[in-house]
């Protein structure tokens, strides 16, 4: 079952909580299951790895301000963060380590991997092993595709939004066929007649409309509104 919900564009505009991507929605991106953190050992160094989803730029600045807090005894909190589904924001921090050498492979990292809605922090702590440029690459690069490993992905795939109203008689047995094919039923609102709210994938939207036609006999309506991201 697909459940669209975060980075939605609704028929009046784009949703004001999401403001990193304005342009045309990509059909579907990755991004992390869930928030994690790996650690890994390089020359006696300590690189903890700390991914998080961030739907917009201040939830990955917020995020990372949280982990510099936890790990403010650290030698480095460096970080990378990938916004929107083009991933049209890129950022990345070397928090004082040799510059190149931590968060531009760290953003490369996610990059790669294709990772979208993305914040990722490594936390350094100094074992008294100077690695060298090409070392802190690799360590930094590392400890990030090292916790995707461990953290694992999700991909979002672009759905149309839409508003089904049907008469009480029919409503509940849509209802029902919607669930029981596996359709995002977002929301259900009883009044003079009953309306559904949905998603479904644009490539599906003349299909569904010739289905509702002919399980309500003509009867129920169909309102396509705005796009959102879903779970496949």
């Amino acid at each position: 079952m697909v459940t669209p919900d975060i980075v939605a564009r609704t028929c009046a505009g784009v949703d004001p909580a999401i403001t990193a991507y304005a342009g045309p929605m990509q059909d579907e991106y990755r991004t992390v299951a869930h928030a994690g953190v790996h650690e890994t050992e390089v020359n006696r160094s300590r690189f903890l790895c700390a991914l998080a989803p961030a739907a917009t730029e201040q939830e990955a600045q917020e995020f990372i301000a949280s982990v510099r807090k936890e790990h403010a005894d650290a030698t480095h909190n460096c970080w990378a963060y990938v916004v929107g589904a083009d991933a049209g924001v890129q950022k990345a921090s070397d928090d004082g380590e040799p510059g190149g050498t931590a968060g531009v492979p760290m953003l490369q990292m996610l990059l790669r991997r294709d990772v979208r809605y993305v914040v990722a922090v490594v936390t350094r702590y100094y074992g008294g092993v100077k690695l060298g440029a090409g070392g802190l690459i690799r360590a930094y690069g590392g400890a990030v595709g090292e916790a995707l490993d461990a953290v694992g992905t999700r991909t979002r795939r672009r759905f149309r939004l839409g508003t089904v109203t049907v008469d009480h008689q029919r409503a509940g047995k849509v209802e029902n066929d919607l669930r029981s094919t596996g359709r995002a039923v977002r929301d259900v609102r009883y009044g003079e007649q009953v309306t559904i709210e949905i998603g479904l994938p644009d490539s599906e939207v003349d299909a569904f409309r010739a289905w509702l036609a002919d399980v309500t006999a003509g009867t129920a309506r169909f309102e396509p509104g705005g796009e959102a991201y879903g779970d496949v």
